[in-house]
C-alpha cells in the first residue's frame, strides 16, 4: 500500500459534481436491476421431483420443508466430510441471516441444505452460532441435481410449491449471491472497498488475493458461536 493512497481532496463543489455524475451511474444500474428483476419474474419453471431431505426430527419430504409456504429459498452448504471447520466463505455468508421471520409476510422461507449428514450438520450449525434452519441432502440426489454436488460448490436456489408438487424457478452460484448480502455492499462502499487483486483500484490501493479478508469459520464460531470454539 502506498502512502499517498487517499482520495484527492478537492472543494465541496468539485465533489458534489463528481458525485452527481456517479449517481447517474448508480441509478442506471438501479433501474437495470429492476429490469431483470422483473425477467426473473417472468422465467418459466420446471417440476421437481418427490426429495425426501433430513431436517433436525427426521426425514422430510421437499414440499414439506415449506412449512405451508408457498415460496422457498435454498442456501446450499457446501461440506467436506471429516473437517472440523467447513466452507468458510459459506459459514459466513449464512451466519449474518439472523432475522428471517420477514419472508412470513412474503409467503416465504430461507433455510439451508447441505451435503454434509444431518447428525455433523447441527452440531456444526450451533457451534459456529447459525441461526437458520438446516436440513440434509447426504442421502438424497437432491443437492447434485440442483447445482451443488458433493465437496463442488455451492449455490442458491428458488422453488415455488403449488400443493404437493414442487417448480425450480431460479438458481445462481459463485457472485451470483453476492445480491442476497449485505456485506459486500457495505465493504464496496468504503473508499478502499473490497481489497482484492481483481478490484479495478488507483495506484496504490491495498489489495490482497480474493476473499483474504472474510474470517475464517473459527474466527466466525468464536464471534457468534456459544463459546466451544
Amino acid at each position: 500500500m502506498s502512502a499517498n493512497a487517499l482520495p484527492p481532496v478537492v472543494d465541496t463543489d468539485t465533489w458534489q459534481r463528481e458525485l452527481d455524475a456517479l449517481r447517474v451511474r448508480e441509478k442506471a444500474a438501479t433501474r437495470e436491476l429492476d429490469a431483470i428483476a422483473a425477467q426473473r419474474r417472468r422465467l418459466p419453471m420446471v417440476a421437481m421431483p418427490d426429495y425426501t431431505l433430513e431436517g433436525e426430527d427426521g426425514p422430510v419430504r421437499l414440499a414439506d420443508v415449506f412449512e405451508g409456504k408457498k415460496q422457498l429459498i435454498v442456501y446450499n452448504h457446501m461440506w467436506f466430510p471429516g473437517k472440523e471447520w467447513q466452507c468458510a466463505g459459506c459459514t459466513g455468508f449464512t451466519s449474518q441471516f439472523t432475522r428471517l421471520e420477514f419472508l412470513d409476510h412474503y409467503d416465504a422461507r430461507f433455510v439451508i441444505v447441505t451435503q454434509g449428514p444431518i447428525d455433523e450438520a447441527l452440531p456444526y450449525k450451533h457451534r459456529v452460532g447459525n441461526k437458520m434452519t438446516w436440513y440434509s441432502t447426504a442421502n438424497s440426489p437432491f443437492g447434485t441435481d440442483v447445482g451443488a454436488p458433493p465437496e463442488d460448490g455451492y449455490a442458491v436456489n428458488v422453488f415455488l410449491r403449488d400443493g404437493d408438487t414442487v417448480y425450480r424457478t431460479w438458481h445462481t452460484n459463485g457472485r451470483g449471491t453476492e445480491q442476497l448480502t449485505h456485506t459486500f455492499p457495505l465493504i464496496d462502499l468504503l473508499p478502499y472497498g473490497r481489497q482484492e487483486e481483481w478490484q479495478d483500484v488507483p495506484e496504490g490501493w491495498p489489495q490482497s488475493p480474493a476473499f483474504s479478508g472474510w474470517p475464517g469459520s473459527k474466527e466466525i464460531a468464536a464471534l457468534y458461536g456459544p463459546g466451544e470454539a
